[in-house]
């Protein structure tokens, strides 16, 4: 399995931005797909997660309102939609893979990890 994430980029405070993973390598139908991100000195933090289906979705408090995740089967693609960015958004973010849990905010549930897109929003 493949997860190639990209989409980051630098925005101002206020901006727009959304992320794609474009998955590869299985049939995903009994995942779930995740959105992490590492912000510079701090740990790995979870933003959000949605099942393959789409039927179902779950954020972090830091994400609700601002951020949604969404899937396109037919592509083997999923995406993060970030709106109202703030400078405490700007991380390395990652998509990650997970099989057989859901949901899991938990960085261990998730078996394939995409290589991190860098996402800057300016003040």
């Amino acid at each position: 399995v493949q997860l190639q994430a990209s989409g980051g980029g630098l925005v101002q405070a206020g901006g727009s931005l959304r992320l794609s993973c474009a998955a590869s390598g299985d049939t995903f139908a009994s995942y779930a797909i995740a959105w992490f991100r590492r912000a510079p000195g701090k740990e790995r933090e979870f933003v959000g997660v949605i099942s393959w289906s789409g039927d179902s979705a779950y954020y972090a408090d830091s994400a609700k309102g601002r951020f949604t995740i969404s899937v396109d089967n037919a592509k083997n693609t999923a995406s993060l939609q970030m709106n109202s960015l703030k400078p405490e958004d700007t991380a390395v973010y990652y998509c990650a893979l997970a099989r057989g849990v859901w949901p899991s905010k938990s960085s261990n549930e998730y078996n394939y990890w995409g290589q991190g897109t860098l996402v800057t929003v300016s003040s």
